[in-house]
């Protein structure tokens, strides 16, 4: 039995998202009552999207990494923890019998959340669920206990779809997508953190004034506002730092190549997420439908992807700002006790600031200070993570070639992973806590949503 869920998880992580995912779209939409063709083209198009996106982030960490190398050589710090980056997590997660039952477990425990009217998502975004199995996965392999894996897993998942619940008002009206919620094991997390940060911001004075969205930035600088050329000038400026000028043809030519890339970013990967919702939509259709025929005149929500809003200018300017801030902000975290290079996450910055930015209203300035401020403290949780994140990747089959610890900025560095792994190694009494406190936000968020629509009723009478 152990070994065939090893095997099963173990396909599902050698496909990868570009293919497992239309697998498991065209599944799941044909379960939703859609006819094989359309579930299938919905399918192959979402693949598409995600190697379109796949190919621009790689493009950008193709870029930014020599620069993000440099910078740190020229500091001559010694971060010795390498930032390998998701893969090991999703080595973690699909390599582990948690990651192997995750996706009907979880996707049974959300069915049974929003009939009983704990949550309002719908959570399609089926391949994101290896999120919630590393974190089950990672305290399963530390504890030696599954059971207690799995239950880790469903509370990250409960808790989750809770913080989608509770963002998606102000989330939905910034990016304009109605009825939609980003569940995402990434991202969730870091909306919760950005309110109080916002609300810190909102009374610092002189900052609380400065407008720095996209809109204001480009009526102010005109063409030099514009996503394109902002791309253009960081990158300019990464490379510079990066680089250096110490073979002025060389180096000039590298960075002049920075920018125009990450002006490319900037115009590409807004397309590429346009690609990835062509063949959202109708999945989200048929999954709206499907709910509003058994649970009639009960509001909810589509949980998606956080990638379908990492093409907005602002997630996009800030990540990119944040690329050398990040790198910045490891060195001079080490004298404080940080170990870990960001390197290969950097390109995933846009996912852990994609719920940040409307929370911070678009505002850029807001963005970047926050994001570092996260980051920054993620840094600690992923050096602390780190021997136990290396001790299971190796397990899981990841292969180590840095020879030495590895972790990462996207899930070894979550807020979320830290709590639910410390929580977790605690026994059945941490776990209890986890759960109780995650259901009583669950609780707390669709009260709050009620006496929302409620008041909303009462205006409109």
């Amino acid at each position: 039995m152990n070994e065939a869920l090893e095997q099963i998880s173990q396909i599902f992580l050698d496909l990868g998202a570009s293919i497992a995912l239309p697998i498991l779209i065209t599944l799941f939409g044909v379960a939703l009552g859609q006819k094989f063709p359309k579930a299938f083209r919905a399918g192959v198009m979402i693949g598409i999207g995600f190697i379109g996106i796949g190919l621009i982030v790689g493009l950008l960490f193709g870029q930014v990494g020599p620069a993000a190398q440099g910078l740190a050589a020229r500091f001559n710090v010694n971060l010795d923890i390498v930032d390998v980056g998701w893969p090991a997590s999703a080595a973690i997660a699909f390599g582990s019998q948690v990651g192997a039952v995750a996706i009907p477990v979880l996707l049974l425990l959300n069915v049974l959340l929003l009939a009983a009217g704990l949550t309002k998502t719908l959570n399609i975004d089926l391949w994101n669920y290896w999120h919630f199995a590393f974190i089950g996965g990672l305290v399963a392999a530390t504890t030696g206990n599954f059971l207690m894996g799995i239950a880790v897993a469903c509370i990250a998942m409960l808790l989750t779809l809770a913080l989608a619940d509770w963002a998606a008002p102000k989330i939905q009206a910034h990016y304009d997508y109605p009825d939609i919620s980003f569940p995402h094991g990434t991202s969730a997390a870091y909306a919760l953190i950005a309110a109080p940060l916002n609300w810190v911001f909102d009374r610092i004075p002189g900052f609380n004034k400065l407008k720095a969205d996209p809109d204001s930035i480009q009526k102010r600088f005109g063409i030099f506002g514009e996503s394109m050329i902002l791309g253009f000038g960081i990158g300019l400026l990464l490379g510079l730092a990066g680089y250096g000028l110490d073979e002025p043809r060389a180096d000039i030519i590298a960075i002049l190549g920075l920018g125009i890339n990450l002006a490319a970013v900037m115009v590409l990967l807004p397309r590429m997420v346009a690609i990835l919702m062509e063949g959202l939509i109708p999945i989200s259709d048929a999954a709206r439908a499907f709910v509003t025929k058994r649970l009639p005149g009960r509001e909810f929500y589509i949980g998606l992807d956080s990638a379908i809003v990492i093409g907005q200018p602002a997630v996009i300017a800030t990540s990119l700002i944040l690329v050398p801030v990040t790198l910045l902000t490891a060195i001079a975290l080490a004298p404080l006790g940080n170990r870990v290079l960001p390197l290969v996450d950097l390109a995933t910055i846009p996912f852990i600031v994609a719920l940040m930015v409307p929370i911070f209203r678009g505002n850029i300035v807001r963005s970047v200070v926050g994001g570092a401020i996260v980051i920054g403290a993620g840094l600690f949780i992923a050096t602390a993570l780190a021997p136990s994140i290396t001790k299971v990747a190796e397990n899981a089959g990841f292969q180590n070639e840095t020879g030495g610890l590895i972790s990462s900025l996207v899930d070894g560095a979550n807020p979320m992973t830290g709590m639910f792994y410390l929580f977790g190694n605690m026994g059945w009494l941490g776990i209890a806590g986890l759960a109780v406190a995650s259901l009583a936000f669950a609780v707390w968020v669709r009260i709050r949503g009620k006496a929302r629509v409620a008041d909303k009723a009462k205006v409109a009478a």
